[in-house]
């Protein structure tokens, strides 16, 4: 198979363009290298001979390009944490984008287009699992435009096969994003905003992986739209003991009131994002304190096979050994 990977400099695009190389496909990985994090996994890339295609998707001949002689297409790029950009910037890179990769894909006789959305679209959990029968809810601008855009996949089901994936939070080797949790967890700096009983469902990059490359490959996953979320459910304060754990540190005691942070980030939210300055705090970075997610992919499992197999302990541990090995936490 040759498969282009949109996002390819993102943690999961990067992991997923290497797992397709080490499996024989040939491909290509559209991404930027606008920060560190990007161009360090270029660099992983690089040694494995896949070449980073730099460009924006909103662009028709970009987007031509690197969909040209592909069989299937895994769209993970996105506009997801930017807190310093008008709302029309989601949806213009994650709808205009969209609908302008799709366009392409047509044209250029792409078989099989896999989207990479989010659970987000669900907005939260309120007491049932989410699954693919949940109607979607979503809470923020993000959520909002990864749904419209999932309509927009949708639309072309007569001229290509498709297939959306709602990706739960993912963890694992290559992952920047938890880096700060782990790395204030090691130096003992972390503390719990509220009661830490969110609940949450992260799946390993690994397995997230295998699910989209499915999702890419299956005839049974035309038309379909999966919920792929990791092996078990966990309240944050259980993850940030098990991050402890497999740092072999002391689980962190220190909880503070929620309230007073999310007071802050309103105040930054309207004073600094209009002068275009990103907030050191808003309100969806606590949402890593608040929002619960639990979920069921019981559908991918009957469907496609999907069965998530690391389960936390496992790979907080893995993902402790990769930060130490890069240097991002001490030995």
């Amino acid at each position: 198979m040759h498969l282009l990977v949109t996002g390819g400099t993102g943690f999961i695009g990067s992991r997923l363009a290497l797992a397709a190389r080490a499996l024989g496909h040939s491909l290509i990985a559209a991404g930027q290298l606008n920060t560190g994090a990007e161009r360090s996994r270029a660099e992983d890339l690089a040694r494995d001979g896949i070449v980073i295609e730099q460009g924006p998707l909103q662009d028709p001949a970009y987007a031509e390009r690197v969909a040209s002689g592909c069989d299937a297409v895994i769209h993970l790029a996105a506009a997801q944490h930017e807190a310093n950009v008008p709302d029309e910037y989601f949806f213009d890179v994650n709808v205009n984008g969209t609908r302008t990769l799709l366009e392409a894909a047509k044209r250029r006789g792409v078989k099989r287009f896999v989207y990479g959305s989010t659970i987000g679209v669900y907005g939260e959990y309120t007491g049932t699992p989410l699954d693919e029968s949940t109607p979607p809810r979503p809470l923020n601008v993000y959520g909002r435009s990864k749904l419209e855009a999932e309509a927009v996949v949708a639309s072309y089901a007569q001229a290509l096969e498709t297939s959306i994936v709602r990706i739960s939070e993912t963890y694992g080797p290559g992952d920047f994003r938890l880096l700060k949790l782990f790395k204030a967890v090691d130096r003992g700096r972390f503390f719990i905003i509220g009661a830490g009983s969110n609940q949450r469902q992260a799946i390993h990059v690994q397995d997230l992986v295998q699910g989209l490359l499915l999702a890419a490959t299956s005839p049974a996953a035309v038309g379909q739209t999966f919920v792929m979320a990791g092996r078990e459910t966990m309240t944050t304060r259980v993850l940030v003991e098990r991050v402890a754990e497999a740092l072999g540190r002391k689980p962190p005691s220190a909880r503070v009131p929620l309230w007073p942070f999310l007071g802050a980030a309103v105040v930054m939210e309207k004073t600094l994002s209009p002068l275009g300055i990103q907030p050191p705090l808003h309100r969806r970075r606590l949402d890593f304190f608040r929002k619960s997610f639990v979920l069921s992919s019981a559908k991918a499992t009957r469907v496609l096979g999907f069965i998530p197999g690391i389960d936390f302990r496992v790979g907080a541990a893995e993902t402790a050994r990769w930060y130490r090995e890069k240097g991002y936490l001490q030995s």
